[in-house]
């Protein structure tokens, strides 16, 4: 069995650019306020949610380990 992640977007951070709709599209939503949310806080390991992660231009999204609480995006320092 793979990680779990739980995911996070900060909402007082986010501009609604979209980037994380467009890279992984089953994993984020934009609301009426074109403010992310991930569809499902708690979710597998997955390759374009990093990615989109990664690509969020304010670094509005955080993602950790589900069992740890341990960072994987942004990594620690």
């Amino acid at each position: 069995m793979g990680d779990r992640w739980h995911v996070e977007v900060d909402r007082s951070v986010c501009i609604g650019s979209a980037q994380c709709t467009h890279l992984a599209a089953d994993a984020f939503r934009l609301d009426a306020g074109r403010q992310s949310h991930p569809a499902a806080p708690d979710t597998d390991a997955d390759e374009h949610v990093l990615e989109a992660a990664e690509s969020c231009p304010v670094e509005a999204i955080t993602i950790t380990l589900l069992t740890s609480g341990e960072p994987v995006f942004p990594p620690e320092e």
